[in-house]
């Protein structure tokens, strides 16, 4: 049995989220971490000692940090689909994952966390403008990649799609200016499309 820790509107839980749905995996998800707590009780760190979300169980297999699992998801259940047999393809699209999620972690948290989950009077909006033009120079660097291939993960969709996936969805749902940027545009289009996107992506941001 599997079973994810971690609430449906964190970004890294969204990942795995992602990747169990794109699978056809069944999964049992226990909601934890911000207003749900128990990311402090004795059960919670004895199985991420981090205190962190999400965390997979897979029987008595246990895994922490969001990339790793989306990785091991795939390894594990997504032969000839998620996953790529090819050491250089597989490397080619999985340099994404780490890219978007930390180079792009600080500006989307900036933005993000200034915009959404921070009460007007008490943002700083110096703060959030910079962290929009660090987000949108990064989202340049990948729309410059997608000018070449359909995906970030090459001709078809991938796990290298997945973390910027899920930052985009906040990029292009926020109030903020953002650049024309017409192959990262095209690219969003074809992931909104699909069902497992709209089931644990689009679900509005909070």
């Amino acid at each position: 049995m599997l079973t994810i820790w971690g609430r449906n509107n964190s970004t890294n839980v969204k990942k795995v989220l992602w990747c169990l749905e794109e699978l056809g995996l069944s999964y049992e998800r226990i909601d934890a971490g911000g207003q749900y707590g128990q990311l402090n009780s004795p059960l919670y760190r004895s199985l991420n000692p981090n205190g962190l979300i999400p965390c997979l169980q897979d029987d008595d297999f246990i895994l922490w940090e969001s990339n790793t699992i989306v990785r091991y998801l795939a390894a594990q259940y997504g032969a000839n689909t998620l996953y790529l047999p090819d050491a250089k393809q597989r490397a080619a699209a999985e340099k994404w994952m780490d890219w978007a999620t930390f180079s792009i972690a600080a500006p989307f948290k900036s933005v993000f966390i200034g915009l959404v989950r921070t009460a007007p009077e008490l943002q700083d909006k110096a703060q959030i403008a910079h962290g929009i033009v660090q987000w949108n120079t990064l989202m340049a660097i990948a729309d410059e990649a997608l000018s070449k291939q359909s995906y970030l993960s090459g001709d078809k969709f991938g796990l290298g799609d997945i973390p910027l996936g899920c930052l985009a969805y906040a990029w292009f749902n926020l109030s903020i200016e953002r650049p024309q940027l017409p192959h990262l545009q095209h690219w969003y289009q074809n992931l909104t499309e699909r069902a497992a996107f709209q089931k644990v992506i689009d679900i509005g941001l909070s």
